[in-house]
């Protein structure tokens, strides 16, 4: 508990005390004989408990508002760390504007924004998505090419494979010295990649990254993952500390998905992991919020 936490228990604890105190100092003051002088004594308190109570109120509120500024400029010091790195510092010099104009386009400001990446891995097209912070609907706002790929269709299942993950994901860290510019990385292996995965190590360290290379990550060119990149960091600044990440295997429309079947028919685990995918995939699409996923005992998502 820190110390603002541990005071304001404290003291929310201490006001019931407070009128209890007076309300015993008033029976007591019309008990015996001596009733005028406990009344004046009785007075004298009731105004110390009184004026203890205004003062304690006052303490709690100047607490809830150092610990709102405190939360406030928590919330608003991850920009301001970020800038303090060159690429990033280089990036919003270049790329600013065009983020403030994009954004305006779509009645969003940089200061009011969450976003949502969608990649699809065999169109090599990652989309970025954006809302405002009280609104639930995401809306389109940009759609960038990724430039490498390797491995296969299919999810990744073990360290060392090439493959790129496929699944639901979030952003867990911002690397701004990345070998490979800037980076964003992926939490994979999720839950549903650790009970489906048999390999003794899944491997790790996937992200959204420029450089143009990969062995099993998305990479962009250094100026788009600038944009992205910044996207998130606002993202991040406004409080949402989790962006999702939802890695397709290609557009999972009933067309699409029926010509992979067919491309893939000897293998039904594939198929079955495809067809789960696919219904976060229309669920996404079709209400365009962020989805509310569990994963089953047997690694399935649950939407």
């Amino acid at each position: 508990m820190t110390n603002i936490q541990s005071i304001l228990a404290t003291s929310l604890f201490r006001l019931p005390l407070v009128f209890v105190e007076i309300a015993h100092v008033r029976v007591l003051v019309g008990d015996g004989n001596h009733v005028r002088g406990k009344m004046a004594r009785g007075k004298s308190v009731v105004r110390a408990v009184r004026k203890f109570s205004l003062d304690a109120m006052k303490t709690l509120l100047f607490i809830l508002a150092l610990g709102m500024c405190s939360s406030l400029a928590t919330a608003q010091s991850f920009l301001a760390e970020q800038v303090k790195f060159g690429r990033v510092r280089a990036a919003l010099a270049e790329k600013e504007t065009l983020l403030h104009k994009t954004l305006a386009a779509h009645g969003l400001k940089t200061d009011d924004l969450n976003i949502l990446i969608v990649a699809y891995k065999a169109e090599r097209i990652l989309e970025l998505y954006a809302k405002r912070r009280s609104a639930t609907r995401y809306e389109k706002l940009a759609s960038y090419d990724i430039c490498n790929v390797s491995g296969v269709l299919g999810p990744k299942r073990a360290i060392g494979d090439f493959q790129i993950p496929e699944g639901f994901y979030r952003i867990n860290r911002f690397n701004p010295f990345s070998n490979y510019h800037l980076s964003l990385g992926i939490d994979y292996p999720n839950r549903s990649d650790r009970i489906k995965g048999k390999a003794p190590e899944l491997g790790g360290d996937i992200f959204i990254h420029g450089n143009c290379v990969t062995i099993g990550c998305l990479p962009m060119t250094d100026d788009k993952i600038r944009e992205i990149y910044l996207y998130a960091v606002h993202a991040r600044n406004n409080g949402q500390t989790q962006i999702p990440v939802y890695i397709f295997p290609f557009r999972m429309q009933a067309a699409t998905l029926e010509k992979y079947a067919a491309r893939y028919r000897n293998r039904p685990e594939l198929l079955a992991f495809w067809k789960n995918l696919k219904q976060g995939h229309d669920k996404f699409l079709r209400e365009r919020q962020e989805l509310s996923i569990s994963v089953a005992q047997n690694g399935d998502y649950r939407f």
